[in-house]
């Protein structure tokens, strides 16, 4: 199974999640997404996909926030 990539962004002052070439939100907050994001992760984990969420940073750089399998779930 190919690596579910869940991708926090921001566009145009809102968070984001950037998921199989579609976008879900906007959210409130930058934690907000995030979580959101990790719960979809955790779904995309059980059912066997390697799972992960990004977060946009600087420069449109992405760094990996939570990892499936790696981090705790639920989040502290």
């Amino acid at each position: 199974m190919a690596r579910a990539q869940y991708m926090v962004v921001v566009r145009q002052g809102d968070w984001n999640i950037s998921f199989g070439g579609k976008n879900y939100g906007p959210y409130k907050t930058q934690k907000e997404a995030i979580r959101a994001a990790i719960d979809a992760a955790q779904g995309s984990g059980k059912k066997g996909a390697e799972a992960e969420v990004l977060l946009q940073g600087t420069n449109n750089k992405f760094l990996t926030e939570w990892t499936y399998g790696r981090d705790p779930y639920p989040p502290a």
